[in-house]
């Protein structure tokens, strides 16, 4: 279930109680008359359940509450009530197959902003990965996996492309396509300054690295893999099970790939570097064909249910 608060100028609380009440899957309706006071109007509090939110937010900002009021949004952890229940029982489908798409594009957008945040993480997960790739350690390749955060602007491009928002897809691209290239740009001047101490090498660079090499060695499987990655890291974000989410960043190598291209410029091997940017291609690809296309599925399948629980009630009715 959901928790909606919502305020509305006094003028619209009537249009809102009304939609909220015909909404199949809602419960624990409240009314505060006057209780807003920034900005003022009346305070409605009401749980949906989440399969039944999606469409009902969509109605609450076609009134303009977005606008002239507002609408927060709350998981309920725990609800030891006979109606909600009853609200999740009468609502078409399953929660956790619902995409509240309001709820995707806005954590979507601050996921893929290009900060300074998101550089320092990006950047430092290049890092490991060279060290890794050094190193022949599969460890630090996996560390360095869970540590970059370009899972965020790939999903901002598929959101966008599935739900129609080029803003979000625009923001989404400069993020990916200026921290790849600067972290790859900061790691090879971070293997320049290392071997200047010592710590690398290129005569360790040129060892071979048995653990390792499936970074800079893309192949038939490296898309499969990606196209597997993409469909489970979109789900995982439309059902909100971040534990799958983190599996899927230690499936694919984005960051490794960027982080042994760069080790590999700054010791001169072309050859090298353009294969791990071919790899990094291949998955950056993969993941956003999959993903797109896995939100396009849940678009249609979802609309389709709610079709046909519409087609259902109104037989009922009948």
């Amino acid at each position: 279930m959901l928790h909606l608060r919502i305020i509305t100028p006094a003028a619209r609380t009537d249009e809102v109680v009304a939609e909220l009440t015909s909404t199949v899957g809602t419960a624990h309706l409240a009314v505060l008359p006057g209780a807003a006071r920034d900005p003022v109007g009346d305070l409605v509090l009401c749980d949906v359940a989440r399969e039944a939110a999606d469409e009902l937010l969509r109605r609450l900002r076609a009134l303009g509450l977005a606008e002239e009021g507002s609408v927060a949004v709350e998981d309920i952890d725990l609800s030891l009530s006979q109606r909600s229940e009853r609200a999740r029982d009468e609502a078409p489908g399953a929660g956790v197959d619902a995409v509240l798409w309001e709820s995707l594009i806005d954590s979507t957008q601050e996921e893929s902003r290009l900060t300074f945040t998101y550089l320092v993480f990006l950047t430092v997960a290049t890092m490991l990965a060279a060290c890794g790739v050094l190193l022949d350690s599969e460890i630090l390749i996996v560390g360095a996996m869970v540590v970059g955060p370009e899972f965020g602007p790939l999903a901002g491009v598929c959101t966008s492309l599935a739900a129609r928002a080029p803003r979000l897809g625009l923001r989404s691209l400069v993020a990916l396509l200026v921290g790849f290239p600067l972290a790859m740009l900061l790691t090879a001047c971070f293997a320049l300054l290392m071997d200047a101490f010592g710590l690398f090498s290129q005569e360790r660079f040129e060892q071979p690295h048995p653990m390792v090499e499936f970074v800079w060695q893309p192949d038939t499987m490296s898309f499969v893999v990606a196209l597997l990655a993409g469909v489970a890291g979109m789900v995982s974000l439309t059902s909100a099970k971040s534990a799958a989410l983190v599996g899927v960043t230690i499936s694919v190598t984005t960051v490794p790939a960027a982080g042994h291209a760069a080790l590999a410029l700054s010791y001169g091997h072309v050859t090298e570097a353009l294969g791990s940017m071919l790899q990094l291609g291949v998955n950056l690809g993969g993941i956003l064909v999959a993903g797109t296309l896995t939100l396009l599925v849940q678009k249609v399948s979802w609309a389709w249910v709610r079709a046909e629980f519409t087609a259902r009630r109104r037989g009922r009715q009948g």
